[in-house]
């Protein structure tokens, strides 16, 4: 994190040929790709940060804990403001992938290997294989702690267990 902080510096000062060169190798070493210009606030927590992708225009907001394998890219259809604003106290899982311009609010979970394409609203869990919010998009089901911090990726599954196992069932055919 201390060497993205600095490259981060250096690209706001348009130091931008210097500033590639630390990031590549930055990603070479340490096999995360976390552009300089993103935008990471403090309290982050990279968990085995191996394979992490973080492209330019994402905005993280404060004690965010992001697992391995995760990316945060764009479609590659839009210019511009194009990859997604994480806001403070967010979960991602392993292997989630969140694409584009979208929105996940304080305190939401991502579980595990999601692929997310849509704004998932404050304190809500998004599941699947393309990430669906659990409880519907009507009325989605709250949680009230910060799974930043506490790490917990659980506390839905017992009153959801069937709901994830139909998507991931559905996610196949």
């Amino acid at each position: 994190m201390k060497a993205h902080r600095v490259a981060h510096k250096l690209w706001t000062e348009w130091h931008r040929q210097l500033t590639l060169a630390l990031h590549s190798r930055i990603a070479d070493v340490f096999a995360v790709d976390i552009h300089p210009a993103a935008k990471i606030g403090k309290g982050i927590l990279f968990d085995h940060a191996t394979g992490v992708v973080i492209g330019e225009t994402p905005v993280i907001g404060n004690n965010v804990s992001i697992l391995h394998h995760v990316t945060l890219g764009g479609t590659g259809k839009a210019c511009g403001d194009r990859h997604p604003k994480i806001g403070d106290g967010v979960l991602t899982g392993a292997g989630a992938t969140i694409l584009g311009n979208v929105k996940i609010g304080e305190s939401a979970k991502i579980f595990a290997g999601s692929v997310v394409l849509i704004d998932v609203p404050a304190r809500t869990t998004a599941v699947g294989n393309l990430a669906k919010l659990v409880g519907g998009k009507e009325t989605p089901a709250k949680h009230e702690e910060c799974p930043g911090e506490s790490m917990d990726h659980t506390s839905f599954i017992s009153e959801w267990s069937d709901y994830i196992i139909l998507c991931d069932i559905l996610s196949y055919i």
